[in-house]
């Protein structure tokens, strides 16, 4: 099954994610973004795919390599910066989201990418990635999620399932897991998607379309670890299941998915009612009563239903694709202009405004007062 892409998406009333970032006259290749560094994960590791992905895609965005950067925390996905001849930070694990907002705050001229894995962004770093989410930092997230720890050697994760047997849970996982696209939405994202590292066409108009937004933008991956949790995705991999599995998610299209029908399309649907959104079999209900995906709603509630189609940890059935696409003011913009206007209300030189910045506020005057008892002046406190 092909998952279906948005190729005409709506001109943003907002501005582009990339706009202030210069660009090159010349066309760049994917070799262009290729270090020389060797490329060192497991054999058959869904990173290779998503590292050519990116590498093909980032020459189509047109920008001057020394103008991109990318920040990393702690995994196996977080070896990414090596490898792209980009700027680039390892950071601290959890923290690339507070380092990217930091970036992307004091360079407008910067386009900024966070790579993180399950267990680096939902773990030790889900603080700071639920609040680089609300306040809406212009920065493109690619959470990379194969549901266990793989760089520390196969343990469980918080998108483990429950009853997931690893080295640290031996006698099976008593957590409930995290859905990273629930918990996007959940702090506002206004972006949320989910795409899988093997299908690169979705994949690429995925990272298309997160770029061209302004705003936190975050794509779920889904990557397989063949080592330490091989088959996590065969549901939605696999020719003979992935027709059932994948709700292939497309703005202003009927959810539909399935074995195509009579009429080519899938034979199930997902519907809106006083049960809620579910999937029925799309020959049970009125072509009227199949709901059309909307990416733009600004309400976030029919997007977070979607999400959870997908149950706890299995993916017998996952929406794919942009779950929200909505524009709201980003934080780094709000705050540059806050500090134009506050230099904008100083005159005066240099040394005058920095007087008047530091006389500013509530300021006293401490007068020193000699006292009788005073043991070191001679007199009193």
């Amino acid at each position: 099954m092909t998952i279906p892409t948005t190729i005409d998406l709506p001109v943003p009333s907002f501005r582009s994610g990339t706009e202030l970032v210069p660009t090159r006259d010349q066309p760049q290749t994917g070799k262009d973004f290729t270090s020389d560094q060797e490329v060192r994960w497991c054999p058959g590791c869904g990173d290779y795919a998503v590292l050519k992905a990116v590498q093909g895609f980032l020459p189509d965005l047109g920008l001057r390599r020394e103008n991109i950067v990318f920040v990393s925390g702690i995994g196996c996905s977080s070896r990414f910066p090596y490898y792209l001849d980009t700027y680039g930070m390892h950071s601290i694990h959890g923290r690339a989201p507070a380092i990217a907002t930091g970036l992307a705050t004091a360079r407008e001229d910067l386009s900024v990418w966070v790579v993180t894995g399950d267990g680096d962004a939902l773990s030790i770093g889900g603080n700071h990635l639920i609040h680089a989410l609300r306040r809406n930092v212009n920065i493109t997230i690619l959470l990379f999620n194969n549901r266990i720890y793989g760089l520390t050697k196969g343990q469980y994760s918080p998108t483990s399932e429950v009853g997931k047997v690893t080295k640290s849970t031996p006698m099976g996982s008593l957590d409930h897991p995290f859905n990273p696209v629930s918990l996007a939405l959940g702090a506002e994202g206004t972006f949320v998607a989910r795409t899988i590292d093997s299908d690169r066409k979705h994949l690429t108009s995925v990272l298309a379309a997160a770029a061209a937004h302004r705003g936190t933008s975050l794509v779920e991956i889904y990557q397989n670890c063949p080592i330490f949790n091989d088959g996590a995705f065969d549901a939605i991999k696999d020719n003979d299941t992935k027709h059932d599995a994948i709700i292939p998610l497309v703005h202003g299209e009927q959810i539909r998915f399935g074995a195509p029908g009579e009429d080519g399309l899938g034979t199930k649907a997902v519907v809106r009612d006083e049960h809620g959104v579910r999937v029925v079999e799309a020959a049970d209900v009125d072509p009227a009563q199949i709901l059309v995906h909307d990416e733009k709603a600004e309400d976030p509630e029919l997007a977070f239903s979607l999400s959870r189609l997908t149950s706890a940890g299995y993916l017998h059935q996952t929406p794919i694709g942009i779950f929200r696409n909505v524009d709201r003011p980003t934080y780094d913009d709000q705050a540059r202009a806050q500090v134009a206007d506050a230099v904008a209300k100083v005159q005066g030189s240099p040394e005058e405004r920095l007087a008047a910045l530091i006389g500013a506020g509530d300021t006293w005057t401490v007068e020193s007062t000699r006292h009788q008892d005073d043991p070191e002046s001679g007199g009193s406190r």
